[in-house]
């Protein structure tokens, strides 16, 4: 599960910028994650400089949509 440390934020946008399902939204004084929209890819956690955006493996009850995909990458011969 994707979660944003208070208080860190820069509000420069890289996290913004990455997300695919245009799950987070800069605000004037804080940074939103939309749940319902995070299919917790990461991609927000590896482009933030201010190490503001954590993944915790507890609750997540659902795997990257690009996880079948990269599966299949893996196991070709």
């Amino acid at each position: 599960m994707i979660h944003i440390v208070p208080g860190k934020c820069d509000y420069c946008g890289c996290c913004v910028g990455v997300c695919p399902e245009d799950a987070i939204e800069l605000m004037e004084s804080k940074i939103a994650l939309i749940e319902d929209r995070c299919t917790n890819c990461r991609k927000c956690v590896w482009a933030c400089p201010w190490e503001v955006i954590e993944f915790h493996r507890e609750g997540v009850d659902h795997l990257p949509k690009e996880t079948p995909q990269i599966i299949n990458e893996a196991v070709k011969f």
